[in-house]
């Protein structure tokens, strides 16, 4: 499986966000940090932008940094989103989340806080279409890359090959710059998730185009 770009969404210019949708297009999937100031400290997009993006033509890669996340799937589900991706550390019915993500017809994700071992997807593997590593402590853009995380990518990568589930994307979110995507993609990621280098980079098309040719 080629190596897929989802920009993030929290690092680009909102007031301009038609502009910068368009400086994105070579992109494979829109990732869109939901936060809730409860789950996280910072408060961040809806269904409203999930809808209103519905409409450009890229799927939608929405990562859920809220508590609860099964009280609000629907919303989001009804807004248009192609991925939910919920916390294992966010819900107590893992299984019973991810099941009806699948009922309802999108792909069904779980990210992972850098403290979070892999042994939580132990009993949900076979509901699992994404695996979400995060390479920061979640709530805000800008952080710097977790060195940590890409052993959680070898041995997710790892479980998914041995299982023969290599369908599911495995996904990195955090720091994620041209210096650390080689690293991130050696062992064994192919879906990243770039928010401030790729939109602070001269040329976002040929950032997105290099981190699709690793």
């Amino acid at each position: 499986m080629h190596v897929q770009v989802a920009p993030s969404l929290l690092s680009a210019d909102i007031l301009h966000l038609d502009r910068e949708i368009e400086s994105i297009r070579g992109c494979d999937w829109l990732h869109i940090d939901v936060m809730d100031g409860d789950f996280v400290p910072n408060i961040t997009f809806g269904p409203g932008l999930v809808r209103a993006l519905s409409k450009v033509g890229i799927p939608q890669d929405v990562h859920l940094m809220i508590s609860q996340p099964a009280r609000h799937i629907d919303a989001f589900i009804d807004a248009g989103a192609t991925i939910v991706t919920i916390h294992a550390e966010a819900d107590v019915h893992l299984h019973r989340t991810l099941s009806h993500l699948k009922k309802r017809g999108v792909k069904a994700g779980v990210a992972l806080n850098p403290s979070t071992p892999v042994s939580v997807l132990e009993h949900v593997w076979e509901v699992l279409d994404l695996v979400l590593i995060m390479t920061v402590n979640p709530g805000f853009g800008g952080q710097a890359f977790i060195p940590g995380g890409l052993t959680k990518i070898a041995q997710c990568r790892q479980i998914l090959d041995g299982g023969g589930r290599t369908d599911v994307l495995l996904e990195v979110d955090g720091g994620v710059d041209l210096t650390t995507a080689p690293h991130v993609v050696a062992a064994g990621a192919n879906l990243l998730v770039s928010g401030s280098a790729l939109f602070s980079a001269p040329d976002r098309a040929a950032f997105i185009h290099h981190l699709q040719g690793l």
